[in-house]
């Protein structure tokens, strides 16, 4: 390699890494089973709310990285400052549940992903897998360790490659994707809500946030709140819009998969990611299930640890705390203590009795749920200007901030209404 090649690889790594690394973990174990199951159970007719999540996904995602890189605290540690103190709290715990619950559904997804491909019992190939992540962010220093998050983000094009393994209704599919279906219910509002819940959840915009603390700790840089940021501004939007299109693009493919398999051949109802990859296997042949398992424990392999310390930097916020993954676990043991709990906690409720596509859904309607409140603190503070200095939201971002908090609150509205037995 010459060193102009070179020297641009390297630029392109600066680049591209908290907003990437947040965008793909998007796509976890959780995420899959969502997207396959909206595919499944609803063909291409729900294919136009991954593009309507896009812009909004940007906007959300480019928020909570200007809130890190220009106070140089994290989302919830802003919202501790900026408004009342409960609410920070409240925040906090109710997406550590989100997140416990998250790490549980993921680890029992790969677990059965990896039973799949190599046999043997799926409860323990889930506490095996969750063991390696928690030794990995205990032991790896971040600098490496951001690193492996990066490359991690391969595994995302196993499910690009798999939709192009099967038939696809390309017509179909563009009118699923610009033309919303006008039949609503109960059911088809679930998993609206679902999808934008998994697309749009607030494990992403605290760890978007603490990671551009992070990548100022490595290369010794302040926070710009009275500063000159244009250069930084550049490199945000690039990577945070790298980071949405991969994961957007990545979740349009799993419904197109599924939709033009599972869907196609009258299978509607999966209960579990791993159970779309072997509903595959007939339908598509061996080379897109196995793409598809695959797929399901390389997105783990990057969810778990940005699920886990995403916790850890909202608990550390809300407390009043300075920890990060660049400190070793003597300097900041409640800090890792966190990471283990949740973890943890998450690996032992895959030996309860909950069916994991329960644990599935219900984590992405939860994530839908709790994001209105993370949004509405999030697009707050970005307007504060005591807060953000120069660098308060430019109108076209504070704008779409608001549309997407109006968006959630509006689904999650209309899937309470559907509940109670109204119309929608």
């Amino acid at each position: 390699m010459t060193e102009d090649k070179k020297a641009a690889t390297t630029g392109w790594r600066k680049l591209l890494g908290p907003g990437l690394v947040a965008g793909a973990a998007d796509d976890d174990p959780s995420g899959v089973a969502t997207y396959s199951q909206a595919g499944a159970a609803f063909g291409y007719g729900l294919l136009w709310v991954v593009m309507l999540t896009t812009p909004l996904m940007l906007a959300v995602q480019l928020v909570s990285a200007r809130i890190g890189r220009v106070t140089g605290a994290g989302v919830v540690a802003n919202a501790r400052e900026h408004l009342p103190r409960g609410v920070a709290l409240g925040l906090v715990v109710l997406m550590l549940v989100a997140n416990v619950a998250n790490i549980a559904a993921d680890l029992a997804a790969m677990g059965e992903a990896l039973q799949l491909i190599l046999q043997g019992g799926k409860r323990n190939y889930g506490l095996a897998i969750g063991a390696a992540g928690l030794l990995a962010q205990v032991i790896v220093p971040y600098r490496q360790y951001a690193r492996f998050l990066r490359w991690s983000t391969l595994a995302l094009f196993a499910y690009v490659a798999a939709a192009f393994a099967v038939e696809i209704d390309w017509p179909a599919a563009l009118r699923g994707a610009f033309l919303p279906n006008a039949v609503w219910g109960r059911e088809r509002m679930m998993m609206i809500v679902a999808v934008l819940g998994t697309t749009i959840s607030p494990y992403l915009f605290v760890w978007q946030a603490a990671q551009e603390i992070e990548e100022m700790g490595v290369a010794r840089k302040r926070p710009l709140r009275d500063a000159s940021m244009r250069g930084e501004l550049r490199r945000l939007r690039l990577d945070t819009g790298a980071g949405v299109v991969l994961s957007n693009l990545v979740a349009f493919f799993i419904m197109l998969t599924t939709a033009g398999t599972l869907n196609a051949h009258g299978v509607t109802d999966i209960e579990t990611a791993a159970q779309a990859a072997e509903a595959l296997r007939p339908l598509a042949g061996d080379f897109a299930f196995f793409l598809f398992a695959l797929g399901i424990i390389g997105t783990g392999l990057l969810a778990i640890p940005v699920l886990a310390g995403s916790a850890a930097y909202a608990v550390s916020d809300v407390i009043g705390g300075s920890f990060s993954l660049e400190a070793p676990f003597t300097r900041a043991p409640g800090f890792y203590g966190i990471v283990i709990f949740a973890t943890l906690l998450g690996a032992a409720l895959d030996f309860t009795a909950i069916q994991p596509m329960q644990m599935l859904l219900w984590t992405a309607l939860l994530n839908g749920i709790i994001a209105p409140p993370f949004l509405f603190a999030m697009m707050i503070v970005a307007g504060n200007e005591r807060a953000m200095g120069a660098h308060v939201s430019p109108g076209w971002l504070a704008a779409l901030g608001w549309i997407a908090t109006a968006a959630m609150t509006l689904a999650v509205l209309s899937l309470a209404i559907s509940i109670s037995g109204f119309a929608v």
